[in-house]
């Protein structure tokens, strides 16, 4: 794979100026979203209940919704670049291109990374005026958000591939996305849920992703970065090899 391609560059400009052109849509709205979700949990929660040790609710609850905007936002801008190639049908002159597979998913996912990270600096941007913060180990911070808006960009890729009409799609994002998301311990620590729905919680990838990257706010965390930059490691490589897998087969892709 070559990064410096022509073709590559094109694919990862068209992918990340498709989001830019409508950055109302794609990143002024999620911000705004966050920001509800900070006010009325932030109002409602501070001040009541404890996280982690010495840390306001308030703060605890802004590398969470942070983590989670980006997340979120790298999956909708691969997958639904990609549902919307195959309806409109021109996904086949990506197809065609002199691009290899990994550079084709290389370019999906790096635009997702861009926008997923962009929402995230402006959610940060807003909410950060609402608590104080500090920033123990900033190198987390980068590593999670990267590799989380990547892991969500290449799961966006495979369900675009996989999905057929757009109800599809939503399905895949409101029956795993979104709740594995929320349930990751963006609003809580989860070693305040019981012992089940504790051990549940250490089956979910995305909780790994957020608690990493809150680790490099507070110096705290439920498990080691360590730990959680392995899992997250792993499960990136695995997503990868099944994206370039479906684009080889060309599966759903090429009919």
């Amino acid at each position: 794979m070559n990064l410096f391609s022509i073709g590559f560059r094109t694919l990862f400009y068209k992918e990340s100026l498709r989001f830019w052109k409508v950055a109302t849509q794609t990143v002024a709205a999620p911000v705004v979203t966050a920001m509800l979700y900070l006010v009325i949990f932030g109002h409602v929660l501070d001040g009541r209940v404890e996280m982690l040790e010495g840390v306001a609710y308030t703060s605890f609850l802004i590398p969470g919704l942070v983590m989670m905007s980006v997340l979120q936002n790298a999956f909708a801008n691969s997958s639904s670049s990609l549902i919307q190639s195959k309806i409109s049908g021109n996904l086949v002159f990506i197809l065609l291109a002199p691009l290899s597979h990994a550079e084709i998913l290389a370019a999906y996912v790096g635009a997702a990374v861009l926008r997923g990270i962009a929402v995230g600096a402006g959610v940060f941007a807003i909410t950060a005026w609402f608590a104080h913060l500090t920033f123990v180990a900033p190198v987390w911070i980068v590593v999670f958000a990267i590799l989380g808006a990547a892991i969500l960009g290449t799961m966006g890729v495979i369900a675009g591939i996989w999905a057929e009409k757009f109800d599809q799609l939503a399905a895949f994002q409101n029956f795993l996305i979104m709740p594995a998301t929320f349930l990751a311990g963006v609003f809580y620590s989860v070693q305040k849920l019981p012992p089940f729905w504790l051990a549940v919680s250490h089956f979910n990838p995305f909780f790994y992703m957020i608690d990493g990257f809150r680790y490099g706010f507070f110096g705290q965390s439920d498990v080691s970065p360590w730990t959680s930059l392995a899992i997250v490691s792993v499960f990136f490589a695995v997503l990868t090899a099944m994206a370039i897998n479906l684009l080889k087969r060309g599966y759903k892709l090429r009919h």
